[in-house]
């Protein structure tokens, strides 16, 4: 009982120690971060439009499916800050509620996809390793091997009408109304699409991760008194692997964002009504709205530009401060 007890208290006592490591680490790089001005401007500025977009139904002075008539294809003025586009909306306004569609869908994708799929399926591949590992790499070889955006197309293309058709039954034989005209079927295909292929590259970084750690005294510890496998990946490895991990999300919410654009772009994305910054794109993007209304394209063209640009730098800055071969 002495020697199971003097075990218990080593590996406790080595369990927090490797906390306490892990918090002193990030504590550590946050001071760091807040040092970077790049970094801060980039927190700040990613701030400010996300909460334009959360608080979008209190900020923006019109609705989004207001038209009139009487201010079609008008320039940046004090009545439309922004101008209005060729049906007389307020441009500023459906940008306020593009940024909110945008917030919704990213985040979704990159919660289930990035860090609970990609993560858990990393943990479990390389803790595991033999035919777990390879069914799991091999898997994500196979959806690899496919340019990403083109897959992501073809699956919101053939889903799309069936999910929208399911909606519609859900709406006509239960007492939930509006499910499909406030986006929800348009959130759901987005989201599968990002998601199907957004946790390939965190589980070969989380499984990297994994193979050395699981190496270390403290899990070996951990195995010998018999601790649960839950409690090994998630206690003992996955708070040693937050770095890179953290460093990945930050980086891929650009490429989720740019996709989210691209597939709206297409025609695939949230649909009309709803406003989201691919179609708005879309509908200044062409040559002869370019002449006649080119307002239409520099306030969603601005967002979009800044969401991508402030992600990725905000990346390098983590790269920076995480990784010790940078510093």
């Amino acid at each position: 009982m002495s020697r199971i007890s003097e075990q218990l208290t080593t590996s406790d006592l080595e369990e927090i120690e490797a906390r306490g490591r892990s918090q002193g680490h990030l504590s550590r790089a946050w001071s760091r971060l807040i040092r970077k001005r790049l970094a801060v401007v980039c927190i700040v500025v990613l701030l400010i439009v996300y909460l334009v977009g959360i608080f979008a139904p209190l900020l923006a002075p019109y609705k989004y499916t207001d038209q009139d008539y009487t201010a079609l294809r008008q320039p940046p003025s004090a009545q439309h800050w922004a101008g209005t586009d060729l049906k007389g909306r307020d441009i500023l306004t459906r940008t306020m509620w593009a940024i909110q569609n945008t917030i919704v869908i990213t985040f979704v994708a990159m919660a289930t996809g990035g860090l609970v799929i990609g993560v858990t399926l990393g943990l479990i591949s390389g803790y595991f390793g033999g035919r777990v590992d390879s069914l799991i790499m091999r898997i994500g070889e196979v959806f690899s091997s496919f340019p990403d955006i083109l897959l992501m197309i073809l699956l919101a293309a053939t889903i799309g009408p069936r999910v929208k058709d399911s909606v519609r039954w859900v709406e006509d034989n239960t007492f939930l109304d509006g499910l499909v005209s406030i986006g929800i079927a348009d959130y759901f295909v987005i989201s599968l699409a990002l998601v199907s292929f957004g946790w390939i590259g965190m589980a070969r970084l989380v499984r990297g991760q994994v193979l050395v750690l699981k190496e270390t005294q403290h899990v070996e510890a951990a195995q010998s008194i018999g601790a649960s496998t839950p409690r090994i990946l998630f206690v003992h490895l996955l708070p040693n692997a937050i770095s890179p991990i953290v460093v990945s999300v930050t980086m891929g919410m650009g490429t989720v964002v740019g996709a989210e654009i691209i597939l709206s772009f297409l025609g695939l994305g949230i649909q009309p009504p709803r406003p989201s910054l691919g179609t708005m794109l879309y509908e200044a993007g062409s040559i002869s709205a370019l002449r006649v209304v080119p307002w239409m394209l520099i306030t969603p063209g601005i967002v979009a530009w800044t969401l991508v640009l402030c992600w990725n730098l905000l990346g390098d800055s983590l790269n920076d401060v995480l990784n010790p071969r940078t510093r």
